[in-house]
């Protein structure tokens, strides 16, 4: 070997190797941070939402852009759990496990 023995970033020596499924376990962590992210952003958008609402006073233009904030932002976390129920059926329906498209396991040959 001219390059001598290439070893793993310590940052990525929590996950198994690609031939026993690491890159599957990137990806699920990669899925898990998405929802955080987006769930922190929910968050934020709520508690902005709220502020909006409370300083709008009468102005009726102000009280229906903080109802829309809030009303697009419930919707967005509806969406975001119906994903799950529906990854939960898809993933039942196909592998017959429940749990198969959100924990991804991709084996190499």
């Amino acid at each position: 070997m001219p390059f001598g023995i290439i070893t793993r970033p310590g940052a990525l020596s929590s996950f198994d190797p690609v031939d026993t499924g690491g890159l599957g376990q990137l990806l699920q962590l990669f899925l898990n941070v998405l929802i955080v992210a987006g769930s922190i952003y929910a968050l934020f958008n709520f508690v902005l939402a709220g502020y909006a609402f409370m300083s709008a006073g009468d102005d009726p233009k102000k009280i229906a852009g903080a109802w829309a904030k809030i009303w697009q932002t419930a919707l967005g976390l509806t969406i975001v759990a119906g994903s799950f129920v529906l990854a939960g059926i898809f993933g039942y329906l196909i592998f017959k496990d429940t749990s198969a498209l959100l924990t991804p396991s991709i084996i190499g040959p």
